[in-house]
C-alpha cells in the first residue's frame, strides 16, 4: 500500500451466530465476499470435514466480518447467483470465505447439485459423503433437506417404512446443524486500507496466501466498479481463451507482470503502485489497469511464441514457468522481434530447458531475475546476446526418456518433441492441433490426461523396469474415449482407415515396422525396446533443430556496429556464483 493504514477507530465486536440464522442471510445476499478475496479453493474432502466437525461439536474457527452499508447488486457465492437487495448492514467476509461459501452452497438445494458442495448424509453409516454417482440410496439424505426441519419431516413421510427407524438420528443431526454456533468478530470501518491491512496481516501470521493473492488484496481498489477491472485471475482466463494454452497460475502471472515493468520480478509487491520513489525504478509510467492490460498483451505474445516458434503447445508441456516470465519481459519491450531474434530466442529457450538447472545450480527459480536483468529496453540485439551469454559453456545432455513422469521437466521436453511429429488420432487418423490438445488438457497443469500407458501392467521378469519408459506411453491429444488397454487399438486398427493413413498414424507415434511386428506377436519387451530407440532418435533430432547447440549466436547484420568494431567495451561481468543465486 502507498500509505500507512490509520487503524481501527473502534475495536471489533465479538458475537456468535447459529447456522440456522447465518446461512439464510447468505442466501438473501446479506453476506458477501469482497473482491480482494482469493477464489474458492476447497475440495470435496474439505467440505465433508467441515460438516463432520460441526455435528461433532468441534470448533471450526472464527469469522471476521466487515459490516458496511451496501447497494443492491447481483452477486455470486460459489455456485449461487443471488439478487442481493440493498442493506445497511451487509456482512463482508474478511476471513472465513471457504467455510461460509461451503455451507451456503451445500445447504442450498441448487448449490448442493454441484461439486464440491454435493454433500449427503448416510444415515446407515453416520457419515457425510459426496452424492454417489450411481444415485441416492434410501438411507441417503441430502443436507439441504437435513437442514430444513419441515422438509426433513416431509422426506421421512414419503420415504416409507424402510427409513423410519432413522428419524430420531436424522433429527439430532439436523438440530446440531441448525443450532451450531459460529463465533465472529464484526469490524465497522469504512476505510478499505484498514481491511486490506488486516487481511494481509492475518494471512502472514497464520495460514499464508500466495504472493499473487496478497498483491491483489493490497491493490484491490474500491468495491464499486470491480467487475469491469482486470486482475490476475481474469488475465489467466483471457490468455487461456485467446491462445488455448491452458490456464497460467496467478503466481506466474504476477512474476510476468512485475518483470514487464522492471528487471526484478521478485521485488517487494507492497509498493508497486506507490507514487513515491518506486515509480522512478519502473520502465513504464502507467495507471494500474493499463499495467494489467499491457501485461496480458505481452503474455499473449510470449505464449504465441511458445506455440508457434518454440513448439510448446500447452502450459502442461512447459518445462519451467520461469521461462514464461522472461519471455513476457522480452515481448513487452520488443513486441515485433526480427526473424533472427526469434530464432535466437528459440535457441535460448531450449538450451535453458536442457541445461538451465546445471547453469543456475540450486536456484532455478531465481533465473528469471538474472535473465530479466539481461533484457535492456530499446536494445533487442544486445538483450539477446546477453541472454545467450548466460548459457555459454553449458554442456548439452539429452534428457533421459527412461523416466517418464508427467510432472517433470524431462517428460515435458520429450512430449514437445513428440508434438513436432503431430501425433494422429488412433480413431480417425487426423493429426493433432492446439484445439484438440486443449480439448483434452483444458486447464490441467500436467499432461497426464493425454498420455495413457500402452501397457498399464508390466509384471513379467524383464518388463517391470520398462514401465516408466517413454515408449510405454502414447501421446493422444484428442477428446476420445479410449479402451483401458491402448495397445489393442495399435494391433487392431479401425477398418475405416486405409493402409496409407494407418501408416501415417503409426509413424506419428514413433512406432516403426519392427516395433509394430513385435507388438503384433505379443513381444512387449521387444516392442518397448524398439520404440524407445526411435524415441531417443527423434528427441535428439528435435533438440538439435531447436537448440542449434553448435551454431554461432550471431546477431543480424543490422545489429552489428562496424564503426566501432575495434573498440573494446569494458562492462563488468555479472557473477553467477551460488551466492548470487540464493
Amino acid at each position: 500500500m502507498s500509505e500507512t493504514a490509520p487503524g481501527l477507530t473502534t475495536q471489533p465486536t465479538a458475537t456468535t451466530y447459529e447456522l440456522g440464522e447465518l446461512v439464510p442471510w447468505a442466501w438473501q445476499g446479506r453476506i458477501r465476499v469482497p473482491h480482494f478475496q482469493r477464489g474458492f479453493r476447497w475440495q470435496a474432502k474439505d467440505v465433508l470435514r467441515l460438516f463432520d466437525s460441526i455435528v461433532r461439536g468441534y470448533p471450526v474457527g472464527n469469522l471476521l466480518l466487515w459490516v458496511r452499508k451496501s447497494p443492491a447488486e447481483k452477486i455470486k457465492l460459489g455456485q449461487l447467483v443471488i439478487e442481493a437487495p440493498a442493506h445497511d448492514e451487509v456482512l463482508w467476509v474478511v476471513d472465513g470465505q471457504q467455510r461460509l461459501t461451503s455451507l451456503a452452497n451445500a445447504l442450498h438445494p441448487e448449490g448442493n447439485k454441484h461439486e464440491p458442495f454435493n454433500v449427503v448424509y448416510d444415515l446407515a453409516e453416520d457419515a457425510f459423503i459426496e452424492t454417489p454417482r450411481y444415485g441416492l440410496e434410501p438411507h441417503h439424505i441430502d443436507v439441504p433437506t437435513l437442514f430444513d426441519g419441515r422438509r426433513l419431516l416431509s422426506w421421512f413421510r414419503t420415504q416409507g417404512p424402510d427409513v423410519e427407524d432413522y428419524y430420531d438420528k436424522a433429527e439430532v443431526v439436523s438440530t446440531k446443524l441448525r443450532q451450531y454456533k459460529v463465533p465472529a468478530y464484526l469490524v465497522r470501518q469504512d476505510d478499505l486500507r484498514v481491511l486490506t491491512d488486516i487481511f494481509d496481516r492475518m494471512n502472514n501470521y497464520g495460514r499464508r496466501l500466495n504472493r499473487a493473492e496478497i498483491f491483489t488484496a493490497l491493490n484491490s481498489g474500491t468495491e464499486e466498479g470491480f467487475e469491469g477491472r482486470l486482475n490476475f485471475s481474469r488475465i489467466a482466463d483471457n490468455v487461456a481463451a485467446r491462445t488455448l494454452f491452458g490456464t497460467i497460475d496467478v503466481n506466474t502471472i504476477l512474476a510476468a507482470f512485475l518483470a514487464r515493468r522492471g528487471p526484478d520480478p521478485m521485488r517487494d509487491i507492497r509498493s508497486e503502485f506507490s507514487t513515491g520513489s518506486r515509480r522512478s525504478q519502473l520502465e513504464f509510467v502507467e495507471d494500474e489497469q493499463t499495467a494489467y492490460r499491457e501485461a496480458e498483451e505481452a503474455l499473449v505474445r510470449a505464449v504465441m511464441f511458445l506455440i508457434e516458434t518454440a513448439g510448446v503447445p500447452h502450459i502442461a508441456l512447459l518445462p519451467y514457468r520461469a521461462q514464461l516470465v522472461v519471455l513476457t519481459r522480452f515481448f513487452a519491450h520488443f513486441p515485433e522481434p526480427t526473424s533472427n531474434s526469434l530464432r535466437l530466442l528459440r535457441r535460448l529457450f531450449w538450451r535453458l530447458s536442457i541445461a538451465g538447472p546445471s547453469v543456475f545450480r540450486g536456484s532455478f527459480t531465481q533465473f528469471s531475475r538474472i535473465l530479466s536483468n539481461k533484457i535492456r529496453p530499446g536494445d533487442e540485439e544486445g538483450s539477446l546476446q546477453a541472454l545467450l551469454e548466460t548459457m555459454k559453456g553449458a554442456v548439452y545432455a539429452r534428457p533421459n526418456p527412461d523416466r517418464f513422469r508427467t510432472n517433470e521437466a524431462t517428460t515435458k521436453i520429450v512430449l514437445s518433441a513428440w508434438w513436432s511429429s503431430r501425433p494422429r488420432s488412433l480413431a480417425t487418423g487426423v493429426p493433432a492441433d492446439v484445439q484438440s490438445l486443449s480439448s483434452v488438457l483444458g486447464d490441467e497443469q500436467t499432461p497426464v490426461g493425454a498420455t495413457p500407458y500402452v501397457f498399464p501392467r508390466l509384471n513379467e521378469p524383464g518388463e517391470r523396469d520398462k514401465r516408466l519408459w517413454a515408449a510405454n506411453r502414447i501421446f493422444l491429444p484428442f477428446g476420445e474415449d479410449l479402451p483401458s488397454e491402448v495397445f489393442r487399438m495399435l494391433v487392431e486398427p479401425r477398418i475405416d482407415l486405409d493402409e496409407a493413413t494407418w501408416r501415417k498414424v503409426i509413424d506419428s507415434h514413433l512406432i516403426g515396422d519392427d516395433a509394430l511386428d513385435l507388438l503384433v506377436r505379443g513381444d512387449r519387451t521387444g516392442f518397448l525396446e524398439a520404440r524407445q530407440t526411435r524415441v531417443r532418435a527423434q528427441l535428439d533430432d528435435f533438440l538439435a533443430r531447436m537448440t542449434e547447440w553448435d551454431y554461432e549466436d550471431t546477431p543480424s547484420l543490422d545489429g552489428l556496429d562496424f564503426d566501432d568494431e575495434d573498440e573494446e567495451e569494458n562492462e563488468p561481468e555479472i557473477d553467477f556464483s551460488d551466492d548470487q543465486l540464493r
